[in-house]
């Protein structure tokens, strides 16, 4: 399955939740890999994707940033 990257490092909130619900709208059939530097924006945006029906696979912290996989 092929993943689409979204790099939503440096923004405030609301900013990676909107970026990680356009890709959300817009991919069919893959995984997201969704990249944020803080913990709000984790959880911000998590709770987004699980309210449109995606699935969290994966969640971890690199380095000072996170990684949230999702999939439909």
């Amino acid at each position: 399955m092929a993943r689409e990257q979204i790099d939503a490092r440096g923004f405030s909130c609301p900013q990676p939740v909107l970026l990680a619900t356009q890709a959300m709208n817009t991919t069919e059939g893959k995984e997201l890999e969704v990249l944020v530097d803080n913990e709000a924006s984790l959880e911000n945006v998590g709770r987004a994707a699980q309210s449109n029906g995606w699935t969290i696979t994966a969640s971890e912290e690199v380095g000072q940033d996170y990684k949230l996989v999702l999939s439909k």
